[in-house]
């Protein structure tokens, strides 16, 4: 049957893809029930070869079988327990012996998000590392920085991008914190007090994790708190919007009006003009970074499951879990793309802060009158206002305009060429980056 999902074949990588097909999910549910043999031989609730048993036996079921019985039984995770103790002779007496579908569901998906999230952080440090390199090297690029979409000052290149990474480390930072808390193992019975196992629970618990590699949730209800999975989509949806910013930066920098940047993307822009180079990667982040907000608030609603749970989060996780890697994963591909395609044309940035020299100069001339003792802060801000103001309508210069303004004396030829060349009114900038880029260096090397 033709894929329904573009999931399925056009966004995420096939790295992220195949640990999520159904083949890889049920492996890891089977991995879960031959670690709960573990468990229970060693609590000696089943005989220990029981578990090399079933290591030899239990792979051999087919998500075809499990669908062929589940339409029979109705419920997925008991046709694979009885299609694993079909399998297994005497031992299959033992198979998901005491526990609860939930134990091996939320574990199973504890080993998938254990290696979902290891492919995340390596994208997610690629795209930071790429962002110190270029920050790096146009530390000193000067350009006009915009607010509210309008010149104000300037700015380097470098110092742009510093932010970014320093946005994105912050992100990895939570990655990092959020696996401790999200990969747990549930290894705890119907309603979470291991009844089913005597004294002997906390042994199979033990047990069954061990082999596993995982830690427990030190207390659950029938499930795993969902507020870790909500964790998660909160995650990918901040991680989503940042990466978002960053694309919106780079298309808008594109723009022929602008110019500041461009993209190599190596592909037709458009299906009809041929001059056109679209940021397509670029929009695709963004479009993607939509649907991580939305898919986030189903993870939240998922929180609230009724007394020691219901199934309401079920069929909603099926979903949520598999898209949210996904899209995160396409997301972070996209934006390295994006990064390692972009060629940065210092000419347009000069042009372009060019375009506004007098503006750009304004705080500077305010500033400097203020310390000179000319006027007070709000009246300098008027003045210099006015000043631009009278420059632009009559054609003069703002040092003339001032002085007719009866201000301009206090100001020095010394002190308008300082205004006027915007590389000299670059603050602490070089500092900043170098701050900024310690301290996202410093959070790649404690995770």
């Amino acid at each position: 049957m033709s894929s329904v999902c573009p999931l399925d074949y056009r966004y995420g990588s096939e790295e992220m893809r195949s640990l999520l097909t159904r083949e890889a999910v049920l492996r890891r549910l089977i991995d879960v029930e031959v670690a709960l043999m573990r468990g229970l031989a060693d609590a000696r609730l089943a005989p220990k070869e029981c578990v090399d048993v079933l290591r030899e036996c239990a792979y051999g079921v087919r998500p075809e079988d499990v669908d062929e019985m589940e339409a029979r039984t109705g419920h997925e995770l008991a046709s694979i327990a009885t299609l694993i103790a079909l399998r297994c002779g005497e031992c299959g007496k033992y198979v998901h012996l005491g526990a609860t579908s939930s134990d091996v569901i939320d574990t199973a998906w504890a080993l998938i998000l254990r290696d979902a999230l290891n492919v995340l952080k390596r994208r997610l440090r690629a795209v930071i590392e790429l962002l110190v390199s270029l920050s790096e090297s146009f530390k000193d690029v000067v350009m006009v920085g915009r607010t509210h979409g309008r010149h104000a000052l300037p700015i380097t290149f470098g110092f742009k991008l510093a932010n970014y990474a320093y946005e994105l480390s912050r992100s990895y930072e939570r990655l990092c914190s959020l696996t401790s808390r999200v990969v747990k193992g549930v290894v705890s019975g119907a309603v979470g007090t291991m009844a089913a196992w005597g004294d002997a629970g906390l042994r199979v618990e033990s047990g069954c994790l061990r082999e596993l590699g995982l830690e427990p949730h030190p207390i659950s209800t029938q499930v795993a708190p969902r507020d870790g999975y909500a964790e998660l989509a909160a995650f990918a949806a901040i991680l989503a919007s940042q990466l978002d910013r960053l694309a919106l930066e780079v298309r808008e920098l594109m723009r022929d009006e602008i110019g500041e940047v461009t993209l190599v993307e190596g592909v037709a822009g458009s299906s009809t003009m041929p001059h056109k180079v679209n940021p397509v990667a670029a929009e695709r982040v963004s479009g993607l970074a939509r649907l991580c907000r939305g898919l986030a608030v189903a993870a939240f609603e998922n929180i609230a499951l009724m007394h020691e749970r219901d199934l309401t989060n079920s069929s909603c996780e099926r979903v949520l879990l598999p898209h949210i890697l996904l899209l995160t994963d396409q997301a972070l591909l996209d934006t390295e793309r994006v990064l390692r395609g972009l060629r940065i044309d210092e000419d347009a940035m000069k042009r372009n802060l060019s375009m506004s020299k007098d503006s750009v100069m304004a705080e500077c001339l305010m500033v400097r009158l203020v310390l000179k003792g000319a006027v007070p802060r709000h009246e300098a801000h008027s003045l210099v206002r006015e000043a631009l103001s009278i420059a632009r309508r009559e054609g003069v210069s703002v040092e003339e305009a001032l002085k007719r303004l009866g201000v301009g004396a206090p100001l020095t030829e010394e002190d308008f060429r300082a205004c006027s060349e915007p590389e000299n009114y670059l603050g602490s900038h070089a500092e900043l980056v170098e701050r900024a880029l310690r301290s996202v260096r410093e959070s790649l090397r404690r995770c």
